[in-house]
């Protein structure tokens, strides 16, 4: 009977429990069995991916995260003028200059970061918000606070260092900062700024922030499709030339790649000078004039051309990928029904070939839109992107939490598009073969 059980699927009698619950070999219900060996597999797998994860963290989630806490920390005013920021905090700057309590406490603070050699950096600080803060802390040094009398009035005091301190404006802008998180770096970035009177936008001439980006969608999406314009015949002619033929078309289009990207731009610089090989070619076949040169370096057109060229291959490989998967028996198909070659390739061969377009469109717009290198070189003022300037802010002004801003400002824009690309083509139809 026990045989015939098992043969019919059924459990022995002696496998399983009194409650009728099935029992493993060990004696434990068969389901907390497969319980625990499937929760070790998990915590198998997740060590075996816990190298990659940690990778991760360490080199894209905490830079990323550390960018967004640099784009409104704010902690200087409050650490180097403690007291200070107490004393302010029931002023009104439409009361006039700060009274003695004030001073008081600048006085005791300011002995404090002259001692340890932080006041200049809160100058620093304060100068990216209003100009001439930095020289005014330079000012205020040792060896003049060295000289001030503490059982006398220290206003008049603070006013002989420099007449600055006897107005309203330092101490408004001490009072505006002084909170350890701000919107300033991220309304600089938007050609705004936080005053003692609110949100105010910047001078005209002075915008500059909004027309990069705007600069950098514009052109960015130009390059992608200058790319695909140019990437998809070479795509098409590497799937379906001979093996032996497109092998060598695809060495000539990986060469670039074997070569460093700062000499492929400098190359370009030669290029495209008035004096360079391109105008000589131009010049030499009579389609343009001696005289008048054509200016293909140092603006939107040199950025362009260039970095079609270094992103071309990153729209041919995808493209490449997919148009190998398409069965050239389609298009046969197609015309023996009597499409001609044209009727053919768009209402058959195209649309198979769209999913390829969608991977190397999102790829080279993605590249492009964060690339500083090329348009630096070649860019001029006219060409560079955005990220031309998160880089001047960070190696040069020194400014990382405008740099900071600027960058998850960037993010947020990229994150945008995509999600806007998701809903328009859908992520799911981006194919790479």
């Amino acid at each position: 009977m026990a045989d015939a059980t098992a043969g019919d699927g059924i459990a022995p009698e002696e496998n399983r429990s009194a409650s009728g619950l099935l029992l493993s070999a060990d004696g434990t219900p068969l389901k907390n069995s497969i319980a625990r060996a499937e929760r070790r597999a998990r915590i198998r797998a997740f060590l075996l991916i816990l190298p990659l994860l940690a990778f991760v963290m360490v080199s894209f989630i905490a830079p990323i995260a550390d960018m967004l806490f640099r784009s409104v920390e704010n902690d200087i005013v409050a650490d180097t003028l403690p007291r200070t920021v107490v004393e302010l905090q029931d002023w009104d700057p439409a009361s006039g200059v700060p009274g003695e309590p004030v001073f008081e406490a600048f006085y005791a603070d300011m002995l404090d970061a002259t001692e340890a050699k932080i006041h200049t950096r809160l100058g620093s600080r304060l100068n990216y918000e209003e100009s001439g803060m930095s020289s005014l802390f330079r000012k205020t040094n040792a060896r003049r606070l060295g000289r001030i009398d503490d059982t006398q009035p220290l206003a008049p005091q603070f006013e002989k260092i420099d007449e600055d301190w006897a107005t309203v404006e330092p101490w408004a802008i001490l009072k505006t900062f002084s909170a350890r998180y701000t919107p300033g770096y991220f309304l600089q970035a938007a050609d705004m700024k936080l005053t003692p009177e609110g949100v105010e936008s910047v001078d005209e001439t002075q915008q500059i922030y909004i027309k990069l980006f705007w600069r950098t969608i514009i052109l960015s999406l130009t390059i992608t499709c200058s790319c695909l314009l140019l990437g998809y015949p070479v795509a098409w002619l590497l799937a379906n030339l001979p093996m032996k033929s497109a092998n060598i078309l695809m060495i000539l289009v990986l060469l670039p790649f074997w070569t460093s990207l700062l000499v492929r731009t400098s190359a370009w610089k030669v290029l495209l000078q008035e004096q360079g090989v391109i105008n000589d070619i131009l010049v030499w076949i009579g389609l343009v004039n001696d005289g008048a040169r054509l200016v293909l370096i140092n603006n939107q057109i040199g950025t362009v051309i260039a970095m079609t060229h270094i992103l071309l291959p990153f729209m041919i490989l995808p493209l490449y990928s997919v148009m190998k998967t398409i069965p050239p028996s389609y298009l046969r198909a197609a015309k023996s029904m009597g499409a001609n070659d044209w009727v053919a390739f768009w209402r058959v061969y195209f649309p198979q070939s769209i999913p390829g377009i969608g991977a190397g469109a999102i790829l080279v717009f993605i590249l492009a839109i964060g690339y500083y290198i090329t348009p630096e070189l070649v860019g001029g003022t006219s060409g560079t992107f955005i990220s031309n300037r998160i880089a001047f802010h960070i190696s040069t002004s020194l400014n990382w939490g405008l740099a900071a801003a600027l960058g998850s400002l960037l993010l947020i824009l990229v994150m945008g598009l995509y999600w806007l690309y998701d809903k328009i083509v859908g992520i799911d139809n981006v194919k790479l073969g």
